[in-house]
C-alpha cells in the first residue's frame, strides 16, 4: 500500500478566508462582478488639494 506524503503548504502559499470568500462569491458579493474599489494613498488623501501648500498637513 503506497503511502502519498502531502506537500506542506508555506504559510505565504495559504489564502486568507477573505480570498476564498472573494473567488466564490466576487468582489462585491456579486459571483462574476468587477472589482470597481479604487485604492487612494494616505498621503494623496491627507495633502489638501487647493491654496497654499508648503508640505504640512496640520
Amino acid at each position: 500500500m503506497p503511502w502519498k506524503i502531502r506537500r506542506a503548504i508555506r504559510e505565504e502559499e495559504r489564502q486568507t478566508e477573505d480570498q476564498m470568500a472573494r473567488r466564490e462569491l466576487g468582489p462585491r458579493g456579486v459571483p462574476g462582478g468587477a472589482d470597481t474599489a479604487v485604492m487612494t494613498s494616505q498621503r494623496e488623501g491627507k495633502t489638501p488639494r487647493s491654496g497654499e501648500f508648503d508640505g504640512h498637513t496640520a
